[in-house]
Formats: C-alpha cells, structure tokens, sequence
C-alpha cells in the first residue's frame, strides 16, 4: 500500500469515527401544552377562578417564564399593538370562553399593557352577549369587521380561484338591498382583502380558536380561526373540495398574520366534532381542556386527531381529508405536522 493511501485510510478512519461518535441532530419538535381541570366546566357554565389558573399555567408553561407578567412579557413588547382573534361564530354556548379572554388581558395587563388599549375581535359578534361579553364593560375594545369598510384596500392577496363576491366584500357592485344589474360572471373576483385590524391595527396577535371542526375545511382551528375570518371573498376557500387543500397554508403564510400570531391557545373547554364551527350540541363534549403552542400547526394537528377519535366512536366519517392545509403547512415551514415532530405535554397542577 503506497503512503499516499495509507493516509487517505486514516483520515478516512478518523472522519467516520468521529462522525460515529459524534450524535445526529434530530428535528425540534414542536410542543403543545394541554391543561385539564373537570372542575372549570359544568354544563355548560365554566369556573372563572378555575379557567383563569389554567391560562396562567399554560402561558408558564410555554415561555418557561417564572411568573405571568414576564411570560406574557416575553411574548408582546411594550410598544405593541394587541389584538386577541376569538371564534364568535358558535353563539351562546360555543363562543371562545370570555373566561379565558379576560384570564388573557389580565396578564397582559400585569405585563404592562392598557386594558383598553386591547382589541378583542372576530368578523361578527353575534353570539358574545351571550357568551358572557360585556362590551363598554369589560374594558378592552370589542370589535367586528364592518361589511366592505372593515378590509383595507391595500392589503390584498389574489389566487387562482376565482369567488362570487356578495354585499360585504369589498369588491362586491350593487346597492344595499338592491340585486345588482350584472352577470354572474361580471361580479366575481380572484381577489380577497384582509380585514383592518390585521392589517394595520394590531402589531401581535393571540390567536384563541374554539377546539371544532369545519364542515367545509375540516378543522375550525389555530390556521383557519385567522384565515377565513379576517378576508373577504373567502367562500371560495371554503367549499369543501379541493379549493380549501393548500390556500389556507398559503394565506396563513402572509406576514400579516404569520409574523403577528405570537401564541395560540385553543379553548377546549367544550370541543364540538361535528358541524361546526356553527353550534351543534348534539356534536359537542365538556372536554374540560385548553391547549396552548407557539406552534399553530402542531395544535391543529393534535386537535384534529382528537377531534378525529370522536367521530369514530360515533360513526362519522373522517374529516380530515378536508383539512390538507394542515399537512401542507408543516411542508411549507410553518410549523409541525407530522406526529414524530410533536410533543404534547400535559401540565398538571
């Protein structure tokens, strides 16, 4: 053997042991932090000293901070404007927890934040008097995306599906009440608008979505609870086919929402796994659990898994083949999807 290749042996001994040695760095997971307390609902009726410790917990938990002003602290900056994104649109019952929203602004507060200065909103607010909200009361803003003058002009995103506009969406032709005098072709548009308060109102986002699925995109969660309510034209994601597969993802994906979104807590207090996000008692089960992650998609991921189990216990088909933004937001780097790449963690008392 010549030294020439003697040398090249060693060195090649030397690379491949050390390499052997040396161990592999695996993929971060993604870590979804869930609470369960049966005592903080009871038909129907939550617990608010019970809700308000298991946001505190869960918010620790996540930031690994020593006490809920710094936790909160570490998430939103004094100078931020904050806006916390509820689901209205289940009515009395399955509205996000006013709970939970308060247990929320109380460490925001606590971290430094104006009560009033907070914008709690979803695109209607029909359900939340009897949800517990009590506008003009509560002390943070309460708000609504008004039809057609609550979407910025500006802050647009088009897509290759093209959408029937109707009164409310910013690009929709015809006086109120009054059909207007166009063909079906003439008053549609590929375009949609994101609504104010994500535009340009807000700096940081709490995203707090009820723990449901969608009839028409499989999961009423973290990504959809910012996507579909805050644009208009959104119908044409939402026809439970393949319009809804990758567009959430993508829509998601825009710094509007996926730069501001600083931490996501889905209310779990009641879970509904069938005809949502619209009320549905017959569908709903006091599951007496929040969840919490910095990560949307690993939280979708967990709660349509779950959401899954009881629609086979009860026969129903799966819906998850309606919810392929899902997996194709973790392949876009939103987040985790895959089951190896998550981690749940129960946090107890």
């Amino acid at each position: 053997m010549t030294k020439l290749r003697k040398l090249a042996l060693v060195l090649f001994c030397a690379i491949t042991s050390g390499l052997a040695q040396s161990p592999q760095t695996a993929p971060t997971p993604s870590i979804v932090y869930a609470v369960h307390d049966p005592s903080s609902i009871k038909d129907y009726k939550t617990n608010p000293r019970v809700v308000h410790e298991m946001v505190n917990r869960l918010v620790l938990a996540a930031t690994g901070q020593s006490d809920v002003a710094k936790a909160w602290a570490s998430l939103v900056s004094p100078d931020d404007r904050i806006g916390i994104k509820i689901c209205a649109a289940g009515g009395d019952l399955f509205t996000t927890h006013h709970d939970i929203v308060n247990a929320i602004v109380d460490g925001l507060v606590a971290a430094g934040h104006s009560r009033s200065s907070i914008i709690v909103w979803d695109r209607s607010l029909g359900g939340i008097k009897g949800a517990g909200y009590r506008p003009g009361i509560d002390g943070y803003q309460v708000q609504s995306t008004a039809p057609r003058d609550g979407y910025d002009p500006k802050a647009v995103l088009s897509a290759p599906l093209i959408g029937k506009l109707v009164w409310g969406d910013f690009d929709y032709v015809g006086d109120v009440g009054k059909m207007p005098v166009l063909s079906d072709t003439e008053n549609t548009s590929n375009v949609s608008h994101f609504s104010k308060i994500v535009a340009t109102e807000v700096t940081k986002i709490i995203n707090v979505p009820v723990m449901s699925i969608s009839e028409t995109n499989g999961i009423a969660g973290c990504m959809y609870n910012m996507t579909i309510p805050n644009i208009d034209n959104w119908r044409r994601f939402a026809q439970g086919s393949r319009f809804g597969a990758e567009s959430l993802a993508e829509i998601y994906a825009n710094p509007l929402i996926a730069k501001k979104v600083v931490f996501n807590l889905m209310d779990g207090l009641i879970a509904q796994y069938a005809g949502g996000p619209q009320p549905q008692p017959n569908y709903a089960v006091h599951h007496a659990t929040l969840y919490a992650s910095k990560d949307p998609v690993a939280l979708d991921a967990i709660a349509l898994k779950r959401l899954e189990e009881w629609r086979v216990r009860t026969n129903l088909r799966p819906i998850g083949p309606i919810a392929a933004y899902v997996d194709f937001a973790g392949q876009i780097g939103l987040g985790n999807s895959a089951p190896n790449r998550i981690e749940l963690k129960n946090i107890g008392r």
